[in-house]
């Protein structure tokens, strides 16, 4: 069944615009009341969010969708998109709303739900919500109305979540941080774990207005933490967006290290400390390096459709721990439910505070493949699956490049284009192959 409002994180889009107005939001928390009711008598929900200013009357809206439908509410106030997934657990709460549009700009707003047990909710659920959407209300008489509560300390107890994943025998003293926050959730709390685990911490992208999330800060704008990393002759740098789930990271010479890279370092760490890492999960974009450096360590990789729910569903299918994508939404099961950009950067710290060595030194095994990706618009009515000319051409280079390289074509979810990417050991034969292959698609 085709869902109407939900996407592969939430509903989202442009504040004013259908679906993120107030009216629809009031009825989409009333109609998730109702859903939760049928389980549930009394059920309670969190409710966090970003720094956006939508996020106040997006709040409120929630808040009366809930009530009215004779469902309590904790309101946590801004904080990161995995702290509200924490507090849901940990309050043992019914369910965790987050106000967020993540790393889009201040515009946009959005908002998705966490389970009582911190993880996504299946898509079962999300049909329940819809079909319960196309539904009159059910207006709770005043004796049974929700109520509302404000949980003061939600920040505090979330900083000390985020401390208690670092090893209880390492410390951060005598490291200089820089910690980007992207103006966004996380303002408030990253520059304190680091600082609280000893480091000295520049803080830049902590100071949101309500319009400045995300913009030339963050995760989806890393070079604002590269100059910083330079200028304040940091030993590391961290990037968050603007719900604190994504990560990038910077080392003392500038050099930017994505999720890729990233992901095999965590996988490294606890090879090091001889813990069993059956499998680790990436997706089709994953850099081929990364794969063949963890099997080359004796590590299964298997790749799941991009975007971090299909990750997860992987992991969980398998039973593993470890997954990420390069765009820095990194997961560490045996460390949370979800993505989270503070843990995985702690994660990040505790390898090279064990092993006394540089990132560029702990990853000298991971070269990444170069990588050319060619986008073809396609003609109207174009289909581009049925060209035999395509099949045969990647066919070809398929098997001239071998075990050192792979192919991938893919259609946009967005615009009428394929994606023809060509990774290969060579810069030069992936270019030349990609281009083959989206020659086939452009006559």
């Amino acid at each position: 069944m085709t869902r109407k409002y939900f996407g592969t994180d939430g509903i989202r889009g442009t504040v004013g615009q259908a679906p993120i107005t107030p009216d629809f939001v009031m009825r989409l928390a009333h109609a998730v009341g109702r859903v939760l009711k049928q389980s549930e008598s009394r059920p309670t929900v969190l409710i966090g969010k970003d720094t956006r200013i939508s996020g106040y009357m997006l709040e409120s809206a929630l808040e009366s969708g809930f009530n009215s439908a004779g469902v309590d509410v904790v309101l946590l106030g801004p904080l990161p998109t995995p702290g509200v997934a924490y507090l849901t657990r940990a309050q043992r709460a019914s369910l965790g709303v987050v106000i967020s549009a993540s790393h889009n700009p201040f515009a946009d707003n959005g908002i998705k739900f966490f389970s009582a047990k911190g993880t996504k909710l299946s898509d079962a659920w999300e049909h329940a919500v819809e079909a319960a959407l196309e539904e009159p209300p059910v207006w709770a008489d005043s004796a049974t109305l929700g109520k509302t509560r404000r949980l003061d300390d939600a920040a505090g107890r979330y900083i000390e979540f985020c401390k208690s994943t670092f090893a209880n025998d390492l410390t951060l003293k005598g490291m200089k941080i820089v910690v980007d926050a992207a103006h966004g959730a996380a303002y408030h709390i990253a520059p304190k774990v680091f600082h609280e685990l000893g480091a000295e911490v520049v803080a830049i992208g902590c100071a949101p207005d309500g319009l400045n999330i995300n913009h030339e800060v963050g995760a989806t704008h890393p070079q604002a933490l590269v100059a910083a990393v330079k200028a304040h002759q940091a030993d590391f740098g961290v990037a968050l967006d603007g719900d604190a789930d994504r990560l990038q990271v910077v080392d003392a010479d500038g050099r930017l290290y994505n999720g890729d890279e990233l992901l095999y370092l965590m996988a490294d760490e606890r090879l090091g400390r001889d813990e069993h890492v059956p499998g680790v999960v990436g997706t089709l974009m994953t850099n081929m390096a990364v794969e063949v450096a963890l099997k080359a360590r004796g590590v299964q990789f298997v790749r799941a459709k991009v975007g971090d729910r299909y990750v997860l569903e992987e992991l969980e299918k398998h039973h593993w721990m470890l997954g990420g994508e390069g765009s820095g939404h990194l997961l560490a099961l045996d460390k949370h439910t979800t993505g989270d950009g503070l843990i995985s950067a702690l994660q990040v710290l505790q390898a090279l505070q064990r092993s006394g060595k540089t990132m560029a030194q702990l990853l000298v095994a991971v070269a990444l493949f170069p990588q050319t990706l060619i986008n073809v618009r396609l003609k109207p009515g174009q289909d581009w699956k049925a060209n035999a000319r395509m099949e045969q051409a990647t066919r070809e280079v398929q098997a001239e490049l071998g075990d050192t390289g792979r192919v991938l074509i893919r259609a946009s979810g967005t615009e009428p284009l394929v994606r023809v990417m060509v990774e290969a050991s060579d810069a030069v034969q992936a270019k030349a192959c990609a281009q083959r292959i989206a020659d086939t698609l452009i006559d």
